[in-house]
């Protein structure tokens, strides 16, 4: 049996906070690392370098993502919860205007005066401020923000993408490192828009192309920065 519940978390909009995060942690972790990889290889001749600084920016990184994550989305909760209890002596102090204001949202959205009102008056009589948090500032479950889920998941992500450059850079050649870094990482980042965008319920070659072009940028930047500035070491 299909429940409204059920029906609801079906769609791909309540994955929106948690994948939003976990995809730019991915993403950050394996173009970050990657660069920061082909950077040194393409001023070293030694492996240890590559190592330790991939091994370094895999734990700085990390520990910045999630610590970003949580400062900024924690920011958000802030602003959110300043509305609330604003909005909450607005409804003690002049409860007549917010009904107006509330009806005037639903007249704006579509339906006629007298409909809006009296949708108006029963949701303010079933739970005035549920209301107005939804319809007034537009805060729902799928949009409150979650800092601790948002930090655990692009934290996560960062050193899961992070993990697959530095497996490149242990394993691979070093003659040439830069070279299988580029092409493992754009596999890693085919995949990872692959999954993001079955997850998500978007364009798959989209989000391949999206992701690949703006990974290869990155890269060849770090490359070019190597080469410009990099001694045998």
């Amino acid at each position: 049996m299909i429940t409204i519940d059920n029906y609801l978390d079906s769609h791909y909009i309540h994955r929106s906070n948690w994948l939003r995060a976990a995809v730019l942690g991915a993403n950050d972790g394996i173009i970050s690392i990657s660069s920061l990889a082909i950077g040194v290889s393409a001023a070293s001749a030694n492996r240890e370098p590559i190592v330790l600084a991939t091994v370094a920016g895999l734990v700085a990184g990390l520990l910045s993502m999630a610590a970003g994550e949580y400062v900024s989305v924690s920011s958000q909760t802030d602003t959110e919860k300043a509305d609330i209890e604003r909005e909450v002596k607005e409804l003690a102090e002049m409860p007549e205007e917010e009904l107006k204001i509330l009806a005037q949202i639903y007249e704006n959205r579509g339906l006629k005066k007298e409909t809006a009102m009296q949708v108006a008056i029963e949701l303010t009589e079933k739970d005035a401020l549920s209301a107005h948090i939804r319809d007034e500032l537009g805060i729902n479950e799928i949009s409150q923000a979650n800092p601790i889920q948002a930090a655990i998941a692009s934290g996560t992500a960062f050193t899961v993408g992070g993990v697959l450059p530095l497996l490149v850079v242990l394993f691979a050649p070093v003659k040439g490192m830069e070279y299988w870094l580029y092409g493992f990482t754009i596999i890693f980042l085919m995949l990872l828009g692959a999954i993001a965008a079955h997850t998500g319920g978007s364009n798959i070659k989209k989000a391949i192309i999206r992701i690949t072009i703006w990974g290869t940028l990155a890269m060849g930047l770090s490359a070019f920065v190597g080469y410009l500035f990099g001694v045998n070491v």
